[in-house]
């Protein structure tokens, strides 16, 4: 199904699952409150000179996509979730990171902008 919005998307969801969506849909906002909602890959995200982060519900985690940048940098705080080179997966059944979530995507918004800076230079 093509979405075209986050709503629409939550919507789709199971309740308990439109709930932990909606918790990071929220806190992504919170932490890059400049950036713009999409759907890209058929999934919510947001972008600010250029991608974000996406996250997408799945059967029995949560996928959180922050690129494979952000995934080596706080490979240490990820390290108790299943991750593989650019997403990790935050299962259904424990509380989601808030705080990690926060700081991977300021870790984003800060990345995109120093790319953004350095392409006006060039």
């Amino acid at each position: 199904m093509k979405y075209q919005n986050a709503a629409a998307y939550f919507a789709d969801q199971p309740e308990g699952i439109r709930e932990l969506l909606e918790l990071i849909h929220a806190t992504i906002k919170k932490a890059a409150p400049l950036a713009e909602e999409t759907i890209s890959y058929g999934m919510p995200a947001f972008k600010q000179n250029g991608m974000l982060v996406w996250y997408a519900a799945h059967s029995k985690h949560i996928g959180f996509y922050p690129r494979v940048s952000a995934m080596e940098a706080f490979k240490d705080d990820l390290s108790k979730y299943k991750v593989s080179k650019g997403a990790v997966q935050f299962p259904l059944n424990k509380p989601l990171p808030i705080a990690l979530i926060t700081k991977i995507v300021k870790f984003r918004v800060a990345e995109n902008l120093q790319k953004a800076g350095l392409k006006k230079k060039l």
